[in-house]
């Protein structure tokens, strides 16, 4: 018997991991594709501003971006008592596979102006829908929805003067009584682009009553208008016309003619990290008498911010006892140097004289804000007195008051001398409406007060009186 040439040998047989490899990766390729496209990645958005109130036209920027299948539209509107105003709409191509070169970010402006759109007042809700090119949602895509909420206001608060008689000098001060709507959020007296804040006469919201003590620089011109301003919480401004009369004021002027030997006089109560390497004495000097001065003011301006909303203070201020007049308030300075115009300032308080080291008092009842060495004022200490109203007490020898501390009239709280730009020994007195200086003389004047401001204060006291 013969034997088959095949035998011996093993017949092999086709395995299926080849085939079912494939049908793998077939798989995975689709799941992949079907994740790809079925991707469930919302888009991105960013808006600016965010306001609270919509009282004009504002332009809003939109960021909005997607990562995966990119933008396929953006809608903009605005939502108020049931009804849609469109804003913007963006419809967006799918160019490539899986939207590669499709648009994945976008940045653009829109504007809404609640006039032209015929927005009545009242809350309005800003919305932003965003679509992808996901094959979720039916084919929609995934949705990205920003809403904002707003109120709609663009009419301006009211305000109106209730008290009459505004005489009020150049370089002197004032006050006003006046009822802002019930919508106001900041109120006052405008005076070129200084903004006099205004304060409730009463703890009392409801009797709707306000005061403000304003002031009329001593540069100012005498034709210069004067308003009565208001602002809601919306930002919309209103500006109303009161009456008033405008008294002018020639102040003194006066030369001061430096020496070298008044120089170094001077220079040398001033630290050297004031001046640059290199300075003149005449350089050094104006650094003080410029610069510095500047930096003063503004330290001051800075006290005055944030007032006492009660008053403190009960009648006239209480000029120093027994002292001489040495310069006034408003004196306009001019400073020679070797037969040259060097300079020039304005003397912004009354210089007292009385004997060296003098007790000084306070002028009247108020809490101590500062007491401590400032610049050209020397040892210098700052009352206030409520309601925007600070007096300044500078050239000190010994303060002895502490920042916080209650004063009442006339109690003690230095002693006079003759510290930072002082040439002799007295007290530098100064008064302050609101941070701006004004002439001291009138709060002195007990006649002045009773006419200008109790006179005012009493009418809201007895609203029947005229």
């Amino acid at each position: 018997m013969k034997k088959s040439r095949f035998n011996g040998l093993r017949i092999i047989k086709p395995r299926p991991t080849i085939a079912l490899l494939s049908v793998v990766v077939i798989l995975v390729l689709i799941i992949w594709v079907l994740i790809a496209i079925f991707e469930g990645e919302k888009p991105q958005a960013r808006l600016e501003p965010l306001p609270g109130y919509l009282s004009e036209s504002i332009n809003f920027n939109l960021r909005v971006s997607d990562r995966r299948m990119g933008l396929r539209n953006i809608k903009v509107s605005v939502k108020q008592d049931g009804l849609f105003i469109p804003i913007l709409k963006k419809d967006f191509l799918y160019e490539g596979l899986f939207n590669k070169r499709g648009i994945h970010e976008f940045e653009g402006e829109f504007t809404i102006d609640p006039k032209g759109l015929n927005m009545v007042q009242g809350q309005a809700n800003l919305i932003i829908e965003i679509h992808d090119f996901s094959k979720r949602r039916g084919g929609d895509g995934n949705l990205s929805l920003l809403e904002h909420r707003m109120i709609v206001d663009t009419i301006p608060p009211s305000i109106t003067a209730t008290s009459r008689g505004h005489n009020i000098s150049i370089g002197g001060s004032g006050l006003i009584v006046y009822r802002p709507s019930f919508d106001t959020c900041e109120s006052g007296v405008l005076v070129n682009d200084l903004l006099f804040p205004g304060t409730p006469f009463s703890r009392d919201p409801q009797t709707g009553i306000y005061i403000c003590y304003f002031a009329l620089p001593y540069n100012l011109k005498k034709d210069t208008p004067l308003y009565l301003w208001a602002k809601d919480r919306a930002d919309n401004e209103t500006k109303r016309v009161f009456s008033y009369y405008i008294r002018r004021k020639r102040f003194r002027r006066d030369k001061i003619r430096l020496s070298d030997r008044f120089l170094d006089h001077i220079i040398s109560r001033f630290s050297s990290d004031l001046f640059e390497p290199g300075e003149t004495k005449i350089d050094k000097y104006l650094a003080i008498n410029e610069r510095l001065r500047r930096e003063n003011h503004a330290v001051l301006k800075d006290l005055s911010e944030s007032p006492t909303d009660e008053k403190l203070w009960d009648g006239p201020w209480i000029r120093m006892k027994n002292a001489a007049t040495m310069a006034t308030f408003g004196e306009h300075r001019t400073y020679y140097y070797k037969g040259k115009v060097v300079d020039e300032e304005a003397h912004l308080g009354v210089d007292l004289a009385s004997l060296a080291r003098s007790p000084v008092q306070a002028s009247n009842t108020g809490r101590v804000v500062f007491a401590q060495e400032l610049g050209i004022y020397g040892l210098t200490i700052v009352l206030d007195h409520g309601q925007g109203l600070y007096s300044v007490y500078s050239h000190l020898s010994k303060i002895d008051v502490n920042v916080g501390q209650f004063i009442t009239k006339g109690e003690i709280i230095g002693i006079t001398g003759q510290t930072g730009l002082a040439t002799g020994d007295h007290l530098h007195f100064g008064f302050m409406v609101h941070g701006v200086f004004v002439s001291p003389i009138e709060w002195w004047d007990p006649h002045w007060i009773r006419d200008n401001i109790y006179r005012k204060l009493d009418i809201i006291d007895k609203p029947g009186e005229k």
